[in-house]
């Protein structure tokens, strides 16, 4: 009933003359009603941005987008929403879709939810004004391949660089932080991909403030889940990443993690995301947290989407000094996959909950051999201290490789606290914690060996004890053991509660079996479909 409602006021909002104007209205009642919130994280105090960014996303792009209407909008959407990359392009090839209307489709669905009190997500930071262009530039050549990102709309999570708008990690401080391409997105353009905007996130990756809303940033406001406005976390932090793609606002995104913030956002909006192994995919030019575990990785509606932005933004980076020179990525393997014969490793701590527990039965049916277990201890104390140490001496030469003023993360901490109310309404607890580390680098070399040693040990007893493919867990429960090893791991969608909110199934495994993972992500999701649309 409340998805009927909700797409029935979005027909009646898009019937309206397009007038593209936001107005930031009183929130108060909103932020009381959700002051009693189980979720501390959820009882938020600011849900609107407090920056006017919204009002300059169609300034170049007005007028096609009022003349685009309606009626063309109802007659795309058989052909876009929830389609995949292969089916866009087929529909390409047969003349019943063009890029550019590919496109316009996607600025008027944004507009259409984003500009309604009722309905808008925050997911969106920025948008291409050139995306028009650059999308007729497109339709002058078709695909080689139904496979290819040629045309195809990409969103970038706001902390990767992108020479056409600003990167803000969703701080006011970095409001004019005007760059060169990251590595991933001259890849993206390499294949012929148009990067359609930039999405909201945990300012600063959600590395900044103790106990703060997942999705919140000051440029972009509070990202809110669109399987439960203000009732569900929108996850941390590739939170608009995560929103915009479950909501159909584009094709595909890229989202980054360091420990769980590609894993969590695909979870909590019912996607698929991978995290990718530790220097496969380039982080130059990504604003940082740590040097050691982070990581860019594609957010995709499905599996093959997935994989074909995993196959091109891979590729050895000699400004990335953990890059390799592997893409091991087999479209055509990963299409003719099954799970019959493989081995998996199940929690025994988690098979009381129905939806794993239901996950794992209908793969053991397909064929899947399933084996339960226990994970050994491990020690990780300190993994903390590597994000403090890391994010302490990588944002400086970010700011430096990037000609920003700042110096120090004790700059950004100044900075903020000269209107602490827009700028950081949560405070900056984070901030000021890594402002005060003082851990030198012998002690820093020596935990961050003992990690990922442990990180290994943690999976690979059992991987090793049973021969196994893949190790399954739920969302975004074991990214700080996977974070630790540099291991991939793939999460899908396997249903949803009684509430409605989404859970995914994800896939861990060792370092570089990225196209395994995908082979056994492709062959669930084609036998379980999990994934329902959120309006």
């Amino acid at each position: 009933m409340k998805r009927s409602i909700l797409l029935l006021i979005i027909t009646v909002f898009i019937s309206c003359k397009n007038s593209i104007e936001w107005k930031n209205y009183d929130e108060s009642n909103e932020i009381i009603e959700n002051s009693n919130h189980p979720n501390k994280r959820m009882q938020f105090k600011l849900i609107q941005s407090r920056y006017d960014l919204k009002n300059s996303w169609f300034e170049n792009i007005l007028d096609d987008l009022n003349k685009f209407g309606k009626d063309q909008y109802q007659m795309l959407k058989p052909l876009i929403i929830e389609k995949s990359i292969p089916e866009i392009q087929t529909s390409i090839l047969n003349n019943k879709l063009t890029y550019e209307k590919l496109v316009l489709f996607y600025l008027f669905r944004i507009q259409s939810v984003e500009f309604n009190n009722d309905l808008y997500l925050n997911s969106i930071i920025n948008i291409n004004q050139n995306i028009l262009n650059e999308a007729r530039e497109k339709d002058k050549v078709k695909p080689e391949s139904i496979y290819s990102l040629h045309g195809i709309p990409v969103l970038l999570k706001d902390n990767i660089n992108y020479d056409g708008l600003p990167t803000t990690a969703g701080s006011f401080a970095l409001n004019n932080n005007k760059t060169k391409n990251a590595f991933v997105v001259e890849k993206l353009l390499e294949n012929g991909a148009l990067i359609l905007g930039k999405t909201n996130l945990s300012e600063w990756a959600y590395y900044f403030c103790n106990n703060c809303p997942s999705g919140y940033s000051a440029m972009g406001g509070q990202t809110l889940n669109p399987y439960g406005r203000k009732k569900f976390d929108s996850g941390g932090s590739s939170s608009g990443s995560g929103v915009a793609i479950s909501a159909n606002f584009s094709s595909v995104s890229l989202g980054s993690e360091t420990s769980g913030s590609i894993l969590s956002p695909s979870s909590a909006n019912s996607i698929v995301g991978l995290k990718p192994t530790i220097g496969l995919v380039s982080r130059s030019g990504i604003v940082p947290i740590s040097s050691t575990l982070d990581t860019s990785g594609p957010m995709t509606k499905n599996v093959i989407d997935n994989a074909i932005v995993l196959k091109a933004i891979s590729g050895f980076d000699q400004d990335d000094t953990f890059s390799v020179k592997k893409n091991n990525i087999d479209l055509e393997s990963i299409i003719n996959s099954s799970l019959k014969g493989k081995r998996f490793g199940v929690f025994n701590d988690f098979l009381e909950d129905s939806l794993y527990s239901n996950a794992i039965n209908k793969i053991e049916k397909l064929g899947g051999i399933i084996i339960k277990f226990d994970p050994p201890q491990v020690d990780f104390s300190g993994f903390r201290k590597i994000l403090d140490y890391d994010m302490k001496n990588d944002l400086p030469k970010y700011f430096k490789e990037n000609n920003i003023s700042f110096n120090s993360v004790k700059d950004i901490i100044e900075f903020n606290m000269k209107d602490s109310l827009k700028r950081a309404p949560y405070g900056q607890g984070i901030f000021k914690s890594i402002n005060l580390d003082s851990t030198q680098v012998d002690e820093i070399s020596i935990i961050k060996s003992r990690i990922k040693k442990e990180g290994e040990k943690y999976f690979n007893t059992a991987i090793k004890t049973h021969q196994l493919d893949a190790i399954i867990s739920i969302n975004n429960y074991h990214a700080g053991y996977a974070a630790g090893a540099y291991y991939p791991c793939l999460t899908i969608p396997m249903g949803y509660n009684k509430n409605g909110k989404p859970f995914n199934l994800t896939f861990i495994s060792q370092s570089f079996t990225e196209n395994k993972l995908l082979q056994i992500g492709y062959a669930f999701e084609k036998e379980t479909n999990y994934r329902t649309i959120p309006f």
